[in-house]
């Protein structure tokens, strides 16, 4: 069985180590991979939009997401289970449900049975005193009713994600988050470029801030030179904004949350 790790803790510090300690205690012989612990801190809506884009493409198991800024408060720990069998553990703040929707949600869980926890359970670090095991305990073959109480699905936290919205030539989009390599992904996909007739090798405005950027649509990074900017679908078939061997993140300023307008009169 396969635990899968997401979180936004970062690697300079204990935090993730300590949770595979705890999940390795529990269930040795579980293999734990790292989806990424390199979400911005507290951004929910990116760690889900990563979460939902990489299941699919893992093994059959458990997927634990730790994002979770209501650490201590009153949001509730989740146990899922989807149609495909997967499992998910996480907070109850939206985290989990674009990837654990996928396919719809057939049980819900909170986690509230203190066997499956550890003890005392510190007020801050959740991840390591209930996910962690909490995960571990399934892959360990633990039933998921034996975690705690059922919740109906409809009960949870939904997250509400920016949706575009189409005007006479133009799109506003939404800065959804910027990877590393500074690529920014928009709330856009490919259906929504073609209700709007934008063909590869078309010339667009991007508007971000009241500052203004010329753009080529384009299948690959090699369709533009070196320091063009480009908006492209991306390898999850979402259309995002990236520069030909440099940094589109930085050149735009872009952070998420921000509107990007697209103008696709552009001369």
């Amino acid at each position: 069985m396969f635990v899968t790790f997401l979180s936004d803790f970062g690697l300079q510090d204990d935090f993730v180590g300590t949770c595979h300690g705890v999940i390795k205690r529990i269930a040795p012989d579980v293999q734990v991979i790292d989806i990424t612990h390199g979400i911005p801190p507290r951004a929910v809506v990116q760690g889900a939009l990563v979460l939902a884009n990489t299941v699919p493409y893992m093994p059959q198991g458990v997927h634990l997401a730790v994002i979770d800024p209501g650490v201590g408060g009153a949001r509730r720990a989740l146990a899922l289970r989807d149609k495909e069998g997967r499992f998910y553990v996480g907070p109850d703040n939206g985290l989990l449900l674009a990837a654990a929707g996928r396919t719809g949600i057939e049980e819900a869980h909170e986690i509230l049975n203190p066997q499956y926890a550890l003890e005392p359970v510190s007020r801050t670090f959740h991840g390591r005193d209930i996910f962690a095991p909490a995960a571990a305990h399934l892959a360990k073959g633990v039933a998921l009713e034996e975690l705690g109480p059922p919740i109906d699905p409809a009960a949870l936290v939904q997250l509400e994600l920016p949706t575009a919205k189409f005007g006479r030539n133009r799109i506003e989009a939404t800065v959804l988050y910027v990877d590393n390599f500074g690529n920014i992904q928009l709330n856009l996909t490919r259906e929504h470029l073609d209700q709007v007739d934008v063909e590869a090798g078309a010339r667009v405005e991007l508007e971000i801030d009241g500052r203004r950027y010329y753009a080529t649509t384009a299948r690959t990074f090699s369709d533009a030179r070196p320091g063009d900017l480009i908006l492209y679908e991306d390898s999850y078939r979402n259309i995002a904004v990236a520069m030909n061997r440099g940094d589109a993140g930085e050149m735009l300023s872009a952070r998420p949350g921000q509107s990007l307008r697209i103008n696709l009169d552009a001369p």
